[in-house]
């Protein structure tokens, strides 16, 4: 209907983080008036910024919310997915490769 919403259900797939996971923020997250003590607009979390996920929860039945431990800043934030990347998992795919060559390699 193009009002510009997401259509996409994000909890028909598997989280994309799981708690303990090492992630790095993808972009600035400022106040939207949710996090309590702080001023609306004011910094909670830096493009750079690395935490682990704590748990994961969903908002509106339609979206994960990864509540992420900023260690340096001595914060959770709930943060959505496309503003997290794994470093855990940033390793996987050379690994993967490495050992779908060893398979057929003979």
């Amino acid at each position: 209907m193009g009002l510009g919403r997401e259509q996409e259900v994000e909890i028909r797939k598997p989280p994309r983080f799981m708690p303990g996971e090492r992630v790095r923020a993808t972009r600035h997250v400022k106040n939207d008036g949710t996090y309590p003590g702080r001023e609306v607009g004011e910094n909670l979390v830096r493009k750079g910024d690395e935490g682990y996920v704590r748990d994961v929860g969903t908002f509106l039945q339609q979206f994960f919310i990864y509540a992420v431990e900023w260690v340096d800043r001595g914060t959770v934030v709930g943060m959505r997915a496309r503003e997290l990347m794994s470093l855990d998992k940033a390793e996987a795919p050379c690994s993967a490769q490495s050992t779908a060559n060893e398979g057929t390699a003979r």
